[in-house]
């Protein structure tokens, strides 16, 4: 590493970012790697794995320290528990380093925090660990199961036991595996802008690899890619970032030519520029051509008679909205600032589909977002599920007779998912549901995701 900047100070930002002061993960990682572009591949990775695996495994690393440490974790002031546990991540995971090396950089950082008196408590925790890291011991799997599952996978004690409940101990675990396994960034190809073969074509020669997806049309995964605003194909709109269970809702709504598609929490508009897309098509066909040396031809994106109207309730959101379909190149969508739970009169059953993929648990995204598990309770989910079904209830209100109201959310809570689907089928008898699914994560291919498809058979008004 060439660079004069302390990486580790860096990732020592981010943990305290997420963890002191409540930020999100995803979002200041981004953010660091932005400001830092300038800093190379290795550099870059290493910024990204410690601070993200930090995260992943922080009950786990916890646990580990308090065996080492006459002070208990949550003790500890902020800089010096989070240099202990990204320290103990480079101990566990990061076999190209010396153990010397991070013992040595965990106590200059911690010196070069002000925290002169405290660097023979750094170097003597972390040496400690470093020389019985193999010895260390989970809790008894027979005793304590769920605690070992907690320890294992880093994963609170309440969502393990929420998981048994709907599903097996194997189901559970192999969640709570797939959860900590590195999953390739899916992606999904703008037809109006690119093929499948050119886009491939064009990653394989940029050094990235590309993998085709069987999960979804016009999906794939990318690797050993360095940062995606500096792949052109993204600037250029040829393809949008997205997980392939996501994909599945636009997929499921099936826009026909000619469609109004209202999404009221579109941010940041993945699933509302998908369905433009996909009216785009049925309304012109193949948007873009291959010419003979491989090469895309834009065709152009002309108006469609079909409408998308992607919400959302701040103008931040909104804002992130409109710069993906300004990159995207799409003209039948646009973006509207509105709050989902108030009702929007002069839109009463004037949409053919209403796409609700509400505020949630996100406990299907924890591979992705692995703060979400340290500041998400029982509570919240309960509260959520009430937020919930109160835009259910607004929102079903814009379905034409015979429409198609498209539910979703990106967690694994019963309470959320299927509960919500029978409360509602209770409330609004004027809907039937065609069909619904609960997907699980799996290694390599994508996140936790749950659908559910209601066919609105009369009108609000013949309900009452």
């Amino acid at each position: 590493m060439t660079t004069d900047v302390n990486l580790r100070e860096l990732v020592l930002e981010i943990l305290l970012a997420v963890t002191r002061d409540g930020e999100y993960s995803h979002t200041v990682i981004r953010g660091m790697l932005e400001k830092y572009q300038y800093l190379d591949k290795q550099e870059r990775s290493f910024l990204k794995r410690v601070s993200e695996g930090t995260l992943e495994q922080m009950i786990w690393i916890d646990y580990v320290i308090n065996q080492f440490s006459s002070v208990k974790v949550n003790k500890m002031k902020p800089q010096i528990r989070c240099i202990l546990r990204s320290g103990v991540y480079e101990l566990k995971f990061m076999d190209s380093i010396p153990a010397s090396a991070t013992c040595n950089e965990a106590v200059k950082l911690a010196q070069k925090k002000g925290f002169h008196r405290l660097k023979g408590f750094v170097n003597g925790v972390l040496r400690g660990i470093s020389r019985n890291l193999d010895q260390i011991s989970l809790p008894d799997a027979g005793q304590e199961p769920s605690r070992y599952l907690s320890v294992k996978y880093s994963m609170p004690e309440w969502i393990i036991a929420l998981w048994r409940n709907s599903y097996s101990l194997e189901e559970t675990e192999r969640m709570l595996e797939t959860f900590l396994t590195e999953t390739p960034t899916s992606i999904r190809i703008n037809p109006l802008k690119a093929t499948k073969e050119g886009l491939m074509a064009e990653f394989m020669a940029q050094g990235i690899t590309v993998i085709d997806s069987d999960g979804a049309p016009g999906a794939l995964y990318l690797k050993n890619y360095d940062f995606l605003q500096k792949i052109p194909a993204f600037r250029e709109g040829k393809f949008y970032v997205q997980d392939v269970s996501s994909m599945q809702a636009a997929l499921w709504a099936d826009p026909k030519p000619g469609d109004f598609v209202m999404d009221v929490c579109a941010a940041p508009g993945g699933k509302s520029i998908q369905i433009a897309e996909m009216l785009w098509e049925a309304e012109h066909g193949r948007s873009c051509r291959e010419t003979g040396n491989g090469d895309v031809q834009e065709l152009g994106a002309q108006r469609t008679n079909g409408m998308v109207e992607a919400r959302d309730l701040t103008e931040h959101k909104v804002s992130l909205i409109q710069e993906n379909i300004a990159r995207c190149g799409l003209s039948n969508i646009c973006a509207v600032q509105a709050d989902a739970r108030i009702l929007d009169e002069t839109k009463a059953e004037k949409a053919d589909i209403v796409m609700a993929d509400l505020p949630c648990s996100g406990l299907g995204v924890l591979g992705r977002k692995p703060d979400i598990k340290y500041r998400i309770t029982s509570k919240d989910c309960k509260e959520l599920c009430a937020l919930q079904r109160e835009i259910l209830h607004t929102v079903q209100q814009y379905v034409k007779p015979q429409g198609i109201l498209l539910y979703s959310t990106c967690t694994i809570n019963p309470m959320e998912n299927e509960e919500n689907v029978r409360w509602f089928l209770k409330e609004h008898p004027q809907f039937a549901l065609e069909k619904q699914q609960q997907i699980l994560p799996e290694k390599g291919k994508n996140d936790g995701f749950f659908l559910a498809k209601l066919r609105k058979i009369t009108s609000t008004a013949a309900d009452g």
